[in-house]
């Protein structure tokens, strides 16, 4: 699989979210909250949460066990979705202990744990890192 639009794209809205989602997450807790920060930064995260779901969609690979192109990985984009509906839904009835657990989940299940299967030898981006140190591609 080589480098697309609809990959780069993909690509730079997950890690964007990889990186911003601490800081969402962070701003909420210990005894000094930073609800600004943590509403700027939930925002930004949702949005390019949202984008690397539905760019997801656009992204098929033959290679791997696929049915119709989509892979395993793919179950991420309901789960994403579903996630992200669920945690405004939490919000809209003031059930802020489960907006966070959902939104945790879906940092460490969508973002950490997708990113983990990314880095896979025979994944384009597991080719890109193990490729150049160590020669596997």
């Amino acid at each position: 699989m080589q480098l697309t639009p609809t990959i780069a794209i993909h690509m730079s809205a997950a890690l964007g979210a990889l990186a911003l989602g601490p800081i969402a997450l962070w701003a909420r807790k210990g005894a000094k909250q930073r609800p600004m920060i943590h509403r700027a930064a939930g925002y930004a995260w949702v949005t390019l949460m949202l984008v690397t779901a539905v760019s997801a969609m656009f992204i098929r690979d033959f290679k791997l066990p696929n049915i119709a192109g989509y892979t395993p990985i793919h179950l991420l984009v309901p789960y994403t979705l579903f996630g992200i509906f669920g945690a405004f839904l939490y919000l809209a009835r003031k059930d802020i202990t489960a907006h966070k657990k959902t939104m945790q989940r879906l940092y460490f299940g969508a973002c950490v744990t997708a990113g983990a299967f990314t880095l896979l030898p025979g994944r384009l981006l597991g080719n890109l890192v193990w490729g150049q140190w160590f020669g596997v591609l």
